[in-house]
């Protein structure tokens, strides 16, 4: 049976990859505009001005050598490599395929978590991964025209590096907290991208000296405040509270989030087998919910 405190961490999981199902919708937006570096990096150095004045309002303590070593994986993952490659990827293939790609993300998650966070999930755990996954590229490669492209590897470099950061984050978040993860995160990263987003910014303005849309503006709003801030609030602190590999499986359920957001807010149409997908993959969610996952203690690492 599910403790509260894992259904509390799966709740926190759905809330995190409902606010993250719009990113690409509006990283679209923001690229049509803007290059897909000056976004990716961009929402990342604005984010981290929210991020600083809440730890010094908060006081938090700083964090130690080792955990600032954590920070920088989870800073490569989640800051740099994902949005830097998705960005990429999104000029080249349709969001359809950024949605296959990241339909393994959760895989990862839990190779991952099984590898920093020593959690062992049990045989039905991993078959209801597998499941979840292949039911999410089916779906993808149904709906997105089929064939795998160049850009397509672009994700799965995000993916694979992304998910590293989510794992580590979620580690990390059981000793120093959730959003305390995220916001060190962006605080330790904001030095280096000081010089390469203003070089970008420049760049632009010199292009395209005239002013910018006020939906452009809007959409990368969204994507520093929302997909790079408090989404991960939810996220981390949701990962740590009800395991990461567990937990990581609602990500699962981010394409059906986008696509429903889409029809809402772009007027794109979702066809009815969407909906079936949705339902087998809640179902593969909802198994490995219920499939054991143990946690090794194993001793500490000497940092």
């Amino acid at each position: 049976a599910m403790k509260p405190r894992e259904s509390q961490g799966m709740m926190l999981g759905l809330i995190g990859v409902m606010i993250f199902s719009l990113t690409l919708p509006m990283t679209r937006i923001v690229v049509q505009e803007f290059h897909p570096l000056l976004n990716g990096l961009g929402r990342a150095l604005a984010a981290a001005v929210p991020a600083a004045a809440l730890l010094a309002w908060r006081r938090e303590r700083r964090p130690t050598w080792p955990q600032v070593k954590s920070l920088a994986v989870v800073s490569l993952g989640v800051i740099i490599a994902f949005p830097v490659f998705s960005a990429w990827a999104m000029k080249t293939v349709p969001a359809s395929h950024g949605a296959v790609v990241n339909g393994l993300q959760p895989l990862c998650v839990a190779l991952y978590a099984a590898w920093l966070s020593h959690e062992r999930p049990s045989k039905a755990f991993w078959a209801s991964a597998l499941a979840g996954s292949a039911i999410v590229v089916a779906f993808a490669l149904q709906s997105g025209g089929g064939s795998l492209q160049a850009g397509d590897l672009l994700m799965l470099v995000a993916v694979g590096i992304g998910a590293l950061g989510y794992a580590e984050g979620a580690r990390l978040a059981r000793q120093i907290g959730g959003w305390q993860v995220i916001c060190w995160a962006l605080v330790l990263s904001a030095p280096f991208l000081v010089i390469p987003v203003g070089w970008l910014g420049w760049e632009h303005h010199v292009q395209h000296p005239g002013p910018v849309a006020l939906k452009t503006w809007l959409a990368f709003g969204y994507v520093t405040i929302f997909s790079q801030f408090i989404g991960f609030f939810a996220w981390y602190a949701g990962l740590a509270m009800g395991g990461t590999a567990r937990v990581g499986q609602v990500q699962l359920l981010q394409i059906f989030f986008t696509m429903a957001f889409s029809a809402i807010f772009f007027g794109e149409h979702v066809a009815a087998s969407t909906w079936l997908f949705a339902a087998a993959v809640i179902a593969t969610v909802m198994l490995g919910r219920k499939a054991a996952v143990h946690t090794v203690h194993a001793p500490a690492r000497a940092a």
